[in-house]
């Protein structure tokens, strides 16, 4: 008898391991899809598509963090640059009064990890990322004392803006992170630094004639959300509302409308063999729940929803 249950043991100990080793990507694949996309719990984002030209978008940046006086820090590691000037990399921001701007740089983890660099960070209440290549951002800072205190700006209130590269590094999933060119979308680093959770983001979308290369991510990884940004226009993220900002267009690449499409509901959330739409200056979208909850224009036919025409 004593046998038999040890037999038993052993076989419902192994079986359970076996439903453990086929399930588990299942149940990471499920866990992906449910988790909600979301903005910063404090503080606010500033997400550029790159070339920037709207001085109101840095306006913007400055009024979120507190004003033209208050300390602010550029970063301008993504470029690749081999030295910087300082004057020139903060000028966009001194030359609208900005007073108390400074350039915070290392390619070295070793230095993100020490006091004495991460001093201006603690004071700052807005941090702006520049363009570049994204996964220099995150070989600099990634796992460090730097992107600790990065994120304590928003933990305080602040703001966290970037352009291009600077605007990438912000979603979860790090879109056109390969070191070898910006042309693969899922490459050897694919972790942002998530400001924008459960997220991928795109940049130069229209006039690089990007605005398919997000399909490719959201296929791969269908819980994402994918929002792909032209250039000189932003989205101004505050908790998990965002408004678009500047010149251009805004693409949201969403799955489950995918689905309903391919359903054929009576309702489309999308036009006729579409995998994304497109959201102008002025129109604001709630990321948790995924809708569009101000249309500035009278483009209501792109995303319908319930009970609107």
């Amino acid at each position: 008898m004593l046998l038999s249950t040890k037999f038993q043991n052993l076989f419902l100990f192994t079986l359970f391991n076996f439903i453990l080793l086929v399930y588990t990507p299942v149940m990471a694949q499920n866990t992906e899809e449910n988790t909600r996309t979301s903005g910063p719990e404090n503080g606010s984002l500033v997400i550029v598509g790159g070339a920037m030209k709207d001085t109101n978008i840095v306006l913007k940046f400055m009024e979120l963090a507190g004003g033209k006086d208050v300390p602010l820090i550029v970063v301008p590691t993504a470029s690749g640059a081999e030295t910087f000037d300082a004057g020139k990399v903060t000028w966009f921001l001194t030359r609208l009064g900005a007073s108390h701007v400074t350039m915070v740089h290392t390619y070295s983890p070793d230095e993100a990890n020490t006091p004495e660099f991460n001093a201006p960070i603690r004071e700052a209440k807005g941090v702006w990322f520049t363009g570049g290549r994204q996964w220099r951002i995150v070989d600099a800072y990634a796992n460090t004392l730097a992107e600790k205190e990065f994120r304590n700006v928003l933990s305080r209130g602040g703001v966290i803006g970037g352009s291009s590269a600077g605007a990438s590094i912000q979603g979860s999933f790090l879109a056109r992170g390969d070191t070898k060119t910006n042309r693969i979308m899922m490459g050897d680093h694919q972790k942002g630094f998530g400001y924008l959770k459960n997220a991928a983001i795109d940049q130069h979308l229209l006039v690089r004639n990007r605005q398919f290369d997000l399909i490719e991510v959201i296929k791969a990884h269908p819980g994402l959300l994918g929002i792909g940004l032209d250039e000189n226009t932003a989205i101004i993220v505050r908790k998990n509302i965002f408004e678009v900002m500047g010149a251009s267009f805004v693409a949201i690449y969403d799955a489950r409308l995918w689905e309903k499409e391919k359903n054929n509901q009576t309702e489309l959330h999308l036009p006729v063999n579409s995998s994304f739409f497109l959201l102008r200056p002025g129109d604001k979208y709630d990321l948790n729940s995924r809708r569009v909850v101000y249309w500035s224009g009278n483009n209501r036919s792109i995303y319908k929803e319930k009970g609107r025409k």
